[in-house]
């Protein structure tokens, strides 16, 4: 694998883990205005990042077709909606400052329950990178390695407090710092 395309695969990865990492210097809790700026946040970055590294270069790309460039970028978006439902009904998960479970019936842990919600949230986001990468090294004239690590740090700048929100919580269920 090419060190560029190895490297923008860790940085959201590491940008996650810093922010966990949070919780080695931070108290039990997070005030609840700090958690919801932080919250804000990380979705203004996904957004950005979603539109300026995502969709507007699918509409690019599909310049040819005319009207409907649109077509392709609209078509991925849905089938990426319709995917996350699926998986938000098979895959049993906790959402934060929440007590009842979504998904099937589980006697998992609540803790894990919160993990796999997190893991829920960033599978688009590993597929993202992913794609922007392998179009990329497939040799895609719209693609630049520059605008594919562009994708990879904004991701990561919404990982850092997504990972401190999420360590937290768990923290405060009773899990360790490590």
């Amino acid at each position: 694998m090419d060190f560029e395309i190895a490297r923008g695969l860790l940085i959201p990865f590491l940008g996650t883990a810093l922010g966990a990492a949070c919780v080695l210097f931070m108290r039990k809790s997070l005030n609840p205005k700090v958690e919801k700026a932080l919250t804000g946040f990380a979705a203004g970055v996904m957004v950005a990042a979603s539109i300026w590294s995502l969709i507007i270069p699918a509409i690019e790309q599909s310049e040819g077709m005319g009207k409907i460039s649109f077509l392709p970028a609209f078509i991925g978006f849905w089938i990426g909606i319709l995917f996350l439902l699926l998986l938000d009904h098979v895959i049993p998960h906790l959402h934060m400052n929440s007590d009842e479970a979504e998904g099937p019936k589980t006697q998992l842990r609540k803790t894990t329950m919160m993990v796999l919600a997190v893991t829920l949230h960033n599978i688009p986001e590993g597929m993202a990178v992913g794609v922007v990468y392998a179009g990329w090294k497939a040799g895609n004239a719209g693609i630049t390695v520059m605008g594919a690590l562009a994708l990879s740090i904004g991701i990561a700048i919404q990982n850092f407090p997504e990972g401190a929100i999420i360590s937290l919580p768990l923290r405060a269920n009773g899990e360790s710092k490590g």
